[in-house]
């Protein structure tokens, strides 16, 4: 059964791109990222296309490529445009497909919607988790918002070990977490494929 997993951040920089390309790798899927904001010439796409080994991937176009590294409301509105819900259109794919939300959940896209409504019933949410001070508050909060609106959620921690958190993480969401990302001097398409190739028991 084809997959469609939405991975999203805690809050930006906490690793979303780097999971995506592991994940897209894993499943052989494709990729796509709805909005991208800035970068448009070395972007998540060009990132995640430079870090898979398989053949089967495609990589969507962008919705909306803004050319403005800031919230996709502020760069639409600097590049004269709307973001535009009915716009944003996934992807008919045959197999699986791996899509890359910006920021968090609640990045907002114009004065009314957010990353949250790009999210379709039939996603599975991919929460990428990055431990610094307060990290714990916007796991919660983000995981929070989901199960409201009855999503699956997977977690994956990514960078530095920190049991503490992470347990208190699982006892108070009980959601189920894939794996860890640990930080690695760099990554190329060798250890992306050494992740995926951990991951696909899991997915």
């Amino acid at each position: 059964m084809s997959k469609k997993l939405f991975v999203t951040g805690i809050g930006t920089d906490v690793g979303k791109t780097i999971v995506s390309a592991i994940l897209t790798e894993a499943l052989e899927a494709d990729y796509w990222k709805p909005i991208q904001a800035g970068e448009l010439e070395t972007g998540d796409a060009h990132t995640v296309s430079n870090l898979i080994s398989n053949t089967k991937t495609k990589i969507h176009p962008n919705a909306y490529a803004l050319k403005t590294p800031m919230s996709p409301h502020a760069a639409a509105n600097i590049d004269g445009v709307k973001i535009n819900l009915k716009k944003i259109k996934a992807p008919q794919v045959k197999g699986h497909l791996v899509i890359e939300g910006a920021g968090g959940l609640l990045v907002p896209l114009n004065d009314t919607d957010t990353i949250l409504d790009l999210i379709q019933p039939d996603d599975k949410v991919i929460v990428v988790s990055r431990h610094y001070l307060g990290s714990i508050n916007h796991t919660l909060l983000t995981i929070q918002l989901l199960q409201q609106k009855g999503i699956g959620i997977a977690i994956i921690f990514n960078g530095e070990e920190n049991k503490t958190s992470e347990s208190i993480i699982q006892k108070m969401t009980g959601v189920p977490v894939l794996g860890r990302i640990d930080d690695e001097p760099y990554f190329d398409k060798n250890v992306v494929k050494e992740y995926a190739e951990q991951f696909k028991n899991v997915l």
